[in-house]
């Protein structure tokens, strides 16, 4: 006999297939199955946010940031959300911390080379999105690279990246960071794969000769290790192999040399993936979206829970982009930071103002005075008190040593020395790390003046003789002597340095 009812219900399924509703069935079959496709819509709408302010706004949706499509209606219907509100949501403000990384085949996996605070007020449903560069220092940090402190919390405990990377990063600014969504590099060339390619405006031509080899790393030839690269300026179809080269240059030539530059074009790969995705050539075509889903699993992980995402899109779907408030924190001569040497030589950038209250305030205030800027250069658009640093007259040459545990002293005040123009020779630990008091020792004739100057940046008691091990190490000739020696004591801690 003919079980009619069930006839029925297989023909309704049909037309709801055959209208198009191909998602609502694949999510009515199973609780699995739905959880798949939210993350999938989750992935669509954070993706674009990892790299920049800018990904989700586009000519072809002016009026809007988040997407509005039937798609998103009917995940909004199947996932009911629960009488709650969002952490942070009932202080009016609602921080996410958004990190790309290299992952898996990529040196320095955990590294996150990409870091932005988003922030969310509802009550104005204004937007702030401040990138965070990669070599900038701070106490929260224990005075390493903020983006080292996902790789040595996976080293510690696998999966906590993401929360000791939002928490580190929190404190540091000074806000509460209740949110994480951290993306893996890898994926990005298969996704755009998967995609078909995407179109990509290729603003300014370069050429990059040193862009690592894939697989040649070790190579005994060490030109082998590299490859060169070359883009042509205009519009382009890119395969994910291509998009990913020109994502992740660091050493072009000219304008395109800097990770700055590197950011920016990050932000035009992510948004031509955005723009990719949500057509709806895309969202229309199961086989695609099951990839994809697949990749996006893979990649991406966050705290946020399903009906936390839905709540992020009842909340802001309709947010103008008047209300997108970009900030950049880099070295330029209008922004917060200035570049420096660390107690190894690498390259460090640390707030201009010796401390990072002019950050923390443009943080805390950015919805009551910031206003839109461009996303490239982050200007300073409001008045900061930034002290006057004094300057030497002469060409003094300085060593900086470290005489106590205390991490991180000979880096902090070489930073603030070298502003003065101190000729920074090396940076390092005292053969004693015994020091109470910061002193200073004098090789060479060097001014009253410029001793004077140096107290001031670093309070320092000046040594009446010098002990042998410096005359050993830095009065022998084989090295360039320098005019004066500082060792930091434990007295420098309570001065700030």
């Amino acid at each position: 006999m003919i079980d009619f009812k069930k006839k029925m219900e297989e023909e309704e399924r049909q037309a709801r297939r055959e209208n198009g509703n191909w998602v609502e069935e694949e999510l009515l079959t199973t609780n699995k199955r739905r959880k798949r496709i939210v993350t999938y819509i989750i992935a669509i709408v954070v993706v674009g946010l990892i790299f920049s302010g800018r990904v989700l706004i586009s000519s072809q949706n002016s009026s809007g940031w988040w997407p509005e499509s039937v798609f998103f209606q009917k995940l909004r219907q199947l996932v009911p959300l629960p009488d709650k509100t969002l952490q942070g949501e009932s202080d009016d403000r609602i921080n996410v911390l958004l990190l790309g990384m290299g992952g898996e085949g990529h040196d320095g996996a955990y590294l996150t080379d990409t870091m932005m605070v988003a922030s969310f007020q509802p009550s104005t449903k204004k937007v702030s999105l401040i990138s965070l560069p990669r070599d900038l220092v701070a106490p929260a940090s224990n005075w390493r690279k903020i983006n080292s402190i996902n790789a040595y919390a996976e080293q510690t405990t696998a999966g906590s990246g993401g929360e000791v990377t939002s928490k580190t990063i929190g404190e540091m600014l000074q806000i509460p960071i209740q949110y994480y969504i951290r993306a893996d590099f890898n994926g990005f060339s298969k996704i755009i794969d998967e995609l078909g390619g995407i179109e990509v405006n290729v603003e300014n031509a370069f050429d990059d000769y040193t862009y690592p080899a894939t697989g040649q790393e070790d190579s005994p030839n060490y030109y082998a290790r590299f490859e060169h690269l070359h883009f042509d300026a205009g519009v382009q179809t890119m395969d994910g192999e291509t998009a990913l080269k020109y994502a992740r240059s660091r050493h072009a030539l000219g304008l395109e040399g800097s990770d700055f530059a590197r950011a920016k074009r990050q932000q035009i790969v992510i948004e031509a993936i955005k723009n990719k995705l949500l057509s709806s050539r895309t969202l229309l075509n199961p086989v695609v979206v099951t990839k994809l889903v697949n990749e996006f699993s893979k990649d991406i992980s966050t705290n946020l829970s399903a009906w936390e995402m839905l709540r992020f899109w009842d909340l802001f779907k309709n947010v103008d982009r008047s209300k997108i408030i970009n900030k950049v924190l880099s070295d330029a001569p209008d922004n917060y930071l200035v570049s420096g040497k660390g107690d190894n030589g690498a390259y460090i950038l640390t707030p201009r103002s010796g401390n990072f209250s002019g950050i923390t305030n443009m943080v805390r205030d950015i919805f009551s005075t910031a206003t839109s800027t461009d996303v490239t250069s982050g200007t300073v658009k409001t008045a900061e008190i930034v002290k006057k640093v004094p300057i030497i007259s002469d060409d003094t040459s300085l060593v900086i040593l470290n005489g106590t545990w205390i991490t991180g002293l000979a880096t902090r005040a070489s930073i603030e020395l070298a502003k003065s123009k101190f000729d920074i020779l090396k940076t390092g630990n005292a053969p004693e790390r015994n020091y109470t008091n910061t002193t200073l020792y004098t090789l060479s004739s060097t001014t009253s003046q410029t001793i004077d100057i140096l107290k001031k940046v670093v309070p320092a008691k000046l040594a009446t003789d010098t002990p042998a091990w410096i005359a050993t190490n830095y009065q022998t000739g084989e090295t360039k002597q320098p005019d004066l020696i500082l060792i930091l004591g434990t007295d420098a801690e309570q001065t700030g340095y």
